[in-house]
C-alpha cells in the first residue's frame, strides 16, 4: 500500500482500533512484566516496540505484537537461572538474531503446515480462556495478572477454582462496571444505526470513560463499591518525575553474559517458541482478517528478530506477534498497519504523560472489553460451521480446543497438529501443481490430491500473482482436495477482483 493510502486508512478508522488494542495491551503489558519476574518497564518498553516498530516493518496488515504470556513461565525460569535481568537482555538479542536468520533463510513457510482446523480451534479455544480468565476480573478478583492464560496458576489456583473462589467475594463496584462495559460493547453498533455520530468513536474508549466515571462517583453514594483505594483492581502504571528518569529506568543489557553458556540455550529457545507463536498468530489474523490477505511469514520473521533486538538493547522484554491483540484489533475495525503502530505510540504516550490519569482505569472495565473479544473468537457459530464440515475437521478442532483450555497454547497446537497430521496421512499424502504463465495469463494446474503440506506453497503462488493477470486454476484432475486448499482458492477467487485480477475456476465436468 501506498503511503496516502495508509494515512487516509488511518483517518477513517485505524486510530479507533488502535485505542482499542492499546486499552488491552497496557495491562497486558504491565501483568505479564510482573510475572516474569520484570521490571514492570520492561513489558512497556516490550509493547512500545512491538506497536512501533514491528507493526511497520511486519508481514502482515492487521497481526499486532508485544510481550506474550505464553512466554512468562520461560523468562522467568531463564531470570532466575541466570541470575540477572541485563544477562537475559543479552538472551533477547540473541534470539531476535536467529529469528533474522530464520526470516532469511524463508523458514517462516513451517506456519503453512498447520492445518486450518487447528489454527480455527486455537482462536477458539483462546476465546474461551480470555472469557474463563476475565470472569473474575470483571466481578473484582484481580489477584492474578490479567493476561494470565494457563490452566494451572501460580497460586496452586487453576482456571475453574479461580472462578469458584472469585465468586465468594463478589465486588459490586466491579461487577456493574463490567456490566455497563458489556453492555455498551454489545449495543454500540446496533445503535450507531440511529445515532450516526457514535460510529464516529470507538466503542472500548466509551466503556473506558464509562468505567472511571462510575467508579469516580462510587464514594458519594455507594463508597463501599469504590475499587480506586486499591490498586490491585486499578491499572497500575509506574510513575516518573521526568522523561530522564524514565530513561535512567531503562535497564542496559550485561554483555559479560556473552561467555555464559545458558544464554545460548535460552536464547534458541525464546527464539524457537516465539517464532513458532508468531506464526500461528500471524496464520490465525490472515483467518480473521475480512479483506482474506495472505501475509508474508518469512517478512514476519524478520520483523520479529529485529524488534527483539531493539527490545533488548532497551530492557524490554521479548516480542511475538500475539492472537488477543491481533483479533482486538479486527473485531475493533481495524484495516491496516497503522492501528499496530498507533497503539505503540500511545503506549509510549501514556509512559511518558499519562501515567496518573490511566491510573484510575478499573481493571473491571478492560476485562469487558476482552470478555467481548472472547465472545467473537468462541461463537458458537463457529463450533456449528466446522462440524458441518465432516469429522475429519472437528475432531483435530476439538482436540486443539480441549488442550488450549485444559492445558496451555503451545500443548494444544503440538497435540492437535498431531491429530490432524494422522488423519491427512489417512485420506492422502502426495499432490502436485504446476504453473503455466502467458503473458498476462497464469495456469494453475493441479495432479491428483492435494493436502494442507501444499498450502504454503499454493498461498506463495496466490500472493506473487502480479496486477492485470487473468487466472485460471484447472482442479479438474483432483481426486482429493483437502478443507484448506478449498478455502484458500475459495478466498483467492472472491477477492481477486478486489486485486485487479480476474480469476476462473475449472472443475471436473459430471
Amino acid at each position: 500500500m501506498k503511503q496516502s493510502e495508509y494515512i487516509q486508512s488511518f483517518l477513517k478508522g485505524d486510530w479507533k482500533s488502535g485505542i482499542a488494542v492499546f486499552l488491552v495491551a497496557l495491562p497486558l503489558c504491565l501483568g505479564i512484566a510482573l510475572a516474569s519476574g520484570a521490571p514492570l518497564l520492561a513489558g512497556l518498553v516490550a509493547g512500545i516496540i512491538g506497536g512501533i516498530v514491528v507493526s511497520l516493518l511486519s508481514g502482515s496488515e492487521l497481526s499486532v505484537s508485544g510481550p506474550a504470556a505464553g512466554l512468562t513461565i520461560i523468562v522467568a525460569n531463564a531470570i532466575t537461572d541466570l541470575g540477572s535481568f541485563p544477562g537475559f537482555l543479552v538472551a533477547v538479542i540473541l534470539a531476535g538474531g536467529i529469528q533474522l536468520i530464520l526470516g532469511l533463510l524463508k523458514l517462516g513457510k513451517i506456519g503453512g503446515f498447520f492445518p486450518s482446523s487447528v489454527i480455527r480451534g486455537m482462536l477458539v479455544a483462546i476465546g474461551i480462556v480470555i472469557i474463563l480468565k476475565q470472569i473474575p476480573h470483571a466481578i473484582g478478583d484481580d489477584l492474578d495478572f490479567i493476561g494470565e492464560f494457563e490452566f494451572d496458576q501460580k497460586d496452586g489456583e487453576n482456571t475453574f477454582s479461580e472462578i469458584l473462589k472469585s465468586l465468594a467475594d463478589i465486588k459490586i463496584g466491579a461487577l456493574l462496571i463490567s456490566l455497563i462495559g458489556l453492555v455498551i460493547l454489545f449495543s454500540w453498533t446496533k445503535l450507531g444505526e440511529t445515532i450516526k455520530w457514535m460510529n464516529a468513536l470507538p466503542a472500548s474508549l466509551f466503556v473506558v470513560v464509562a468505567g472511571v466515571a462510575m467508579n469516580e462517583s462510587f464514594p458519594f453514594w455507594a463508597s463501599d463499591w469504590f475499587l480506586g483505594n486499591s490498586k490491585d483492581h486499578m491499572v497500575n502504571l509506574p510513575i516518573f518525575a521526568s522523561s530522564s528518569e524514565i530513561w535512567s529506568g531503562l535497564v542496559s543489557p550485561d554483555w559479560t553474559f556473552f561467555s555464559n553458556p545458558k544464554v545460548y540455550s535460552i536464547a534458541f529457545t525464546l527464539a524457537i517458541v516465539a517464532t513458532l507463536e508468531s506464526l500461528l498468530s500471524l496464520e490465525a489474523s490472515d483467518s480473521l482478517d475480512p479483506l482474506k490477505r495472505i501475509s508474508s511469514p518469512d517478512r514476519e520473521l524478520l520483523a520479529q528478530g529485529t524488534g527483539n533486538i531493539v527490545s533488548g538493547l532497551l530492557g524490554g522484554l521479548p516480542i511475538t506477534s500475539v492472537i488477543v491483540r491481533s483479533s482486538t484489533n479486527i473485531y475493533a475495525g481495524g484495516k491496516t498497519r497503522m492501528s499496530g503502530f498507533f497503539h505503540g505510540i500511545l503506549l509510549l504516550v501514556a509512559v511518558l504523560l499519562l501515567p496518573l490519569y490511566l491510573n484510575k482505569i478499573p481493571l473491571a472495565c478492560l476485562a469487558s472489553i476482552l470478555l467481548y473479544t472472547g465472545y467473537k473468537l468462541a461463537h458458537p457459530k463457529e463450533f456449528k460451521k466446522v462440524i458441518a464440515e465432516g469429522w475429519k475437521q472437528w475432531v483435530p478442532f476439538l482436540v486443539t480446543v480441549a488442550v488450549v483450555v485444559g492445558v496451555d497454547l503451545l500443548w494444544g497446537i503440538f497435540i492437535g497438529t498431531l491429530v490432524g497430521l494422522v488423519f491427512v496421512v489417512i485420506t492422502n499424502f502426495s499432490s502436485v501443481f504446476s504453473v503455466f504463465k502467458n503473458g498476462n495469463e497464469v495456469l494453475i494446474k493441479f495432479q491428483k490430491d492435494v493436502t494442507f503440506l501444499h498450502k504454503m506453497s499454493l498461498k506463495e503462488t496466490l500472493r506473487k500473482i502480479p496486477e492485470g493477470s487473468e487466472v485460471f486454476i484447472d482442479i479438474s484432475k483432483v481426486h482429493f482436495m483437502d478443507h484448506d486448499i478449498k478455502l484458500i482458492i475459495d478466498e483467492f477467487i472472491a477477492t481477486a477482483s478486489e486485486r485487479g485480477i480476474e480469476a476462473d475456476l475449472k472443475m471436473k465436468k459430471i
